[in-house]
């Protein structure tokens, strides 16, 4: 082989000859395949051009030929172009000012190797002059490398941690090749000539990276975007960092030359069992690599998050408002899971006993929320920790402030299910959202629950404000429609003493007696309808519904369904002898109001169920369709809210009625519903055996049922 002709070993000729054709290789797919959006594209296809050229010469005619050496200078020329291509993608100009004069720089220094090779082409033959040729080019090599690798470092830690992907292989392959050159370097010049086995691999190693340049130039994204900060901060320690590592090799070198012996193996050997003791010490130490982590990136690095473009998309998110967007509740998830890249989230907020419920999703209709969805203890302990539940730290047993025991079930039971972050207006806990793991699986750290905590807190301050505008406008349309009634009542009041008063003239002057008797009929009966409505109308409002007996539920619910069988099927499917204790006039007109409901929902066909059943101390009459069915968030927010209605004209104010006479009456109303399934109502009142036994009390005592609004 050409290789063994020119004095190498085997091995090293076929390392050189698999480098440039892994080099060819990768050139030839980044002039076919490679995103022509890329910046660095060309710089690198011309780079590992000249890696093929570098490592053929190299195979054919040695790697210290005088050909060779010119080829190594254009790659390098090559690879530090493409460094300043990628600084330059950011599109700023300011950016690019503390670049230039380094880039700049570099590229004299590289230039100047060229240099000093053509001088070694003419002093061949001078012995004296070689070998500080010799240690010039080995100079110039470690100080382009530590250029490169200080640039390389500011590129990558500058970097927005989307743009960090784009980077990857380029800046591996880059930091590769010139990390590789700066050991290569340093050990020639400590030892006073090329390491055999190191420079043999080096065109292997260059044409691995090359290929990594290849994988790194596929189209996989928009342009790259940068936001190089702390400049100097990162010069400074990436120099300082490299300058402390060559010192401490000049040291130990000159102080193993007074020992005397091989220094350049014995400084190899030195520092390799160091680093080896290095990283012994450090991989088994979650601790101090995580305190370590966490203080440079705290204190010298860009933080992870580009706080300013976080703010920008929150906001945007939170106001994205209109006709066919969103809820606020689902705006909220949304803007709190794209601060963690998350897929979908929940909200959940506390009820009247402070137990979480779900209000609303955000693409996670997959996972099934129980009705009471935690514990009052578990929200009460959020609130006065502001705490942030990493769900992972709870399924691997970590407890914090005795959350540990308060997680329910079916949050650590859901895989998907990643953290608790809590909405907190004011040291009052407004909700929790509950958000899904991220498609790059990563831990929750410092910075992440910083930011969750300040936009769960602005998040809180937002759903309070609607909370606070809803419960306004509510009282404001109360008031217009007390204001409403009040008018009604007073024209009734008139009418009904006008008719009184002439029912008492009409005893005076009737002559005729049957007239007289037929008038006086018709108009008493006018003024007890009358006088009647009036006793409806002033009861509307009232908490309690007076009049209670004892009611027949089967028979009622028969009388229901008869009622209804002419315009829609609705069947009584159990029927038990249940006998509660309630006002029969206002049970059947919140009944009929349930059933009427339930039609409206079913399709022409689709019969609605009656079911009448006894539980405890209560009674229970079922309605049951299989129709559209109701999300939760409907049924928490606008089922028995006055004046919001699903319906088209609907006034909004019948379920809101029903719940009330039902409540008057000493039960409760429960609903269950699932959006495509159908819903089931349950008016629960109790059993007249059991009010006369606790001595005619109404039974307001309330039992847990389903979500209940």
């Amino acid at each position: 082989m050409i290789g063994l002709w020119n004095g190498m070993p085997l091995a090293a000729s076929l390392a050189w000859l698999v480098g440039a054709l892994l080099s060819a290789g990768a050139a030839a797919w980044i002039w076919r395949s490679g995103a022509s959006a890329r910046p660095d594209r060309w710089p690198l296809f011309a780079a590992a051009a000249f890696s093929a050229l570098w490592c053929m010469l190299s195979f054919a005619l040695g790697p210290h030929h005088l050909a060779s050496a010119l080829a190594v200078v254009a790659r390098n020329l090559c690879l530090i172009a493409a460094i300043f291509r990628l600084f330059s993608a950011d599109g700023r100009a300011a950016s690019l000012k503390p670049i230039r004069p380094v880039i700049f720089a570099l590229v004299l220094v590289e230039l100047y190797q060229l240099v000093v090779v053509l001088f070694q082409w003419r002093a061949a033959g001078l012995g004296g002059a070689e070998q500080l040729i010799f240690e010039v080019r080995a100079l110039i090599d470690m100080l382009v490398a530590i250029g490169a690798l200080m640039m390389l470092h500011n590129l990558y830690a500058g970097a927005s941690g989307g743009s960090r992907t784009l980077l990857r292989w380029s800046v591996i392959g880059l930091a590769g090749i010139f990390a590789y050159d700066l050991n290569l370097g340093t050990i020639a010049y400590l030892g006073g000539d090329d390491p055999a086995f190191l420079t043999g691999l080096r065109g292997l190693f260059a044409g691995v990276m090359s290929a990594l340049f290849a994988l790194g130039t596929n189209p996989v994204g928009p342009r790259v975007q940068f936001s190089p900060s702390r400049a100097v901060t990162f010069r400074t320690l990436s120099l300082l960092l490299i300058g402390s590592y060559l010192v401490l090799m000049v040291l130990a070198a000159k102080s193993l030359a007074l020992i005397g012996g091989d220094i350049a193996r014995t400084s190899q050997l030195v520092f390799v069992l160091l680093a080896v003791v290095a990283v012994a010490l450090a991989v088994p130490s979650p601790r101090l690599r995580g305190w370590l982590r966490v203080t440079a990136t705290k204190h010298l690095f860009q933080h992870r998050y580009d706080y300013r473009e976080e703010w920008l998309r929150f906001t945007r998110t939170i106001g994205r408002s209109g006709a066919g967007s969103a809820s606020l509740e689902e705006r909220a998830i949304k803007a709190l899971a794209d601060i963690t890249e998350s897929p979908a989230g929940l909200l959940l907020v506390p009820d009247e006993q402070a137990r979480f419920e779900l209000l609303a999703r955000w693409n996670w209709s997959t996972l099934a929320v129980p009705a009471l969805a935690a514990d009052y203890r578990l929200t009460g302990l959020i609130e006065q920790h502001n705490l942030v539940l990493a769900l992972d730290e709870a399924r691997a047993g970590m407890d914090h402030h005795g959350e540990l025991a308060l997680v329910p079930d079916w949050l650590t039971e859901a895989e998907d299910a990643w953290a608790v972050v809590p909405l907190i207006h004011f040291d009052r806990l407004v909700g929790a959202i509950v958000l899904a793991r991220p498609r790059i699986e990563r831990r929750l750290d410092w910075e992440d629950f910083d930011l969750l905590k300040v936009a769960g807190q602005q998040l809180a301050s937002y759903l309070s404000e609607q909370a606070g505008q809803q419960a306004l406008m509510d009282a404001s349309r109360f008031d217009e429609f007390n204001r409403r009634m009040a008018f009604v009542m007073h024209d009734i009041k008139n009418l009904a003493s006008q008719l009184s008063l002439l029912a008492a003239n009409a005893e005076k002057h009737a002559d005729n007696p049957a007239f007289r008797a037929d008038m006086l009929v018709t108009l008493r009966n006018s003024a007890e309808k009358l006088s009647a409505l009036l006793a409806k109308l002033g009861r509307y409002g009232q908490g309690q519904v007076h009049d209670l007996k004892p009611i027949d539920l089967a028979q009622l619910a028969r009388g229901i369904a008869e009622q209804f069988r002419a315009v829609h099927p609705v069947a009584l499917t159990r029927e038990a002898s249940v006998r509660v204790m309630g006002n029969r006039e206002a049970l059947e007109k919140a009944l009929v109001h349930l059933v009427q409901n339930a039609i409206d929902a079913s399709a022409n066909a689709m019969p609605v169920s009656l079911n009448v059943t006894a539980d405890g101390l209560y009674g229970t009459i079922e309605v049951i369709d299989s129709g559209e069915g109701m999300s939760p968030e409907f049924v928490r927010t606008g089922l028995f809210k006055p004046f919001v209605s699903s319906k088209s004209g609907g006034f909004g104010i019948g379920a809101f009625e029903a719940r009330e006479l039902v409540k008057g009456m000493g039960g409760r109303i429960g609903v269950e519903s699932r959006a495509g399934l159908g819903t089931r109502f349950s008016v629960m009142l109790p059993l007249a055996e059991a009010a006369r036994l606790l001595g005619g009390q109404d039974g307001t005592d309330e039992i847990p049922y389903g979500e209940v609004a």
